[in-house]
């Protein structure tokens, strides 16, 4: 399984542990909810529910009288998708796993999403985590500047400073969660300051890019999900 696939599972058994939802929910719930989804292709999502029910992750619904009525007036019903006990019991198991794979950007950003759903001391170990491989890569940027500053043309000169001051941005970032966390401060407790970070990030963790594919014309059938 690739890491993106990876991300899009973890995320959707995520979602789905707040509650069951249809295929058009779950689309809607990664595209707005969590922005890192955004550029996800949609045309991967139902391949990956079908894959979490194969594992016996999820279960699929069709029960509603609305969805009965539906199925009289010769349309599919929609597909409700439930956690099972083994899935929610495997989403913990990835939600405690702190490896370098939970640093990079792709998994990061969905990891950091689900939060509020992970223990203190993982968050921690996480945010930590993040924070070490960004100094290091501002560390390795600050060199390469600095070997090819009189090579570069104005131009790539500014677009290598800007990346720089994106990482330096995001690691001031961290260091305020990281200080909230240790003094057990919610997160929520000053708008103001959330609002002013999302400002200068674009309303992404940390400026973090958005990954993923681009979506397609060819969506699937949402009746069907």
């Amino acid at each position: 399984m690739s890491r993106r696939s990876g991300i899009l599972e973890f995320a959707v058994l995520g979602l789905l542990r707040e509650s069951p939802m249809h295929g058009y929910e779950l689309r809607k719930r990664l595209n707005t909810s969590l922005g890192v989804f955004r550029a996800f292709s949609y045309g991967t999502l139902y391949p990956c529910l079908k894959t979490l029910v194969a594992n016996g992750w999820l279960i699929e619904e069709t029960g509603s009288a609305a969805e009965a009525t539906a199925a009289l007036a010769g349309r599919r019903a929609k597909i409700v998708y439930r956690l099972t006990a083994e899935g929610k019991e495997h989403f913990e198991q990835l939600l405690s796993q702190t490896g370098p794979d939970a640093y990079e950007d792709e998994t990061f950003a969905a990891r950091f999403a689900f939060f509020g759903q992970t223990s203190r001391d993982v968050r921690m170990r996480v945010l930590e985590g993040r924070r070490s491989r960004l100094e290091e890569r501002l560390e390795k940027m600050r060199a390469s500047l600095a070997r090819t500053r009189e090579r570069l043309d104005d131009y790539t000169l500014e677009l290598q400073r800007h990346g720089m001051e994106s990482v330096e941005r995001e690691v001031r970032w961290l260091n305020e969660l990281i200080e909230s966390e240790r003094a057990g401060r919610d997160l929520r407790g000053s708008d103001s300051e959330r609002s002013a970070r999302q400002d200068t990030t674009h309303g992404t963790p940390g400026g973090l890019p958005r990954t993923g594919d681009r979506p397609g014309p060819d969506t699937p059938d949402d009746t069907a999900t």
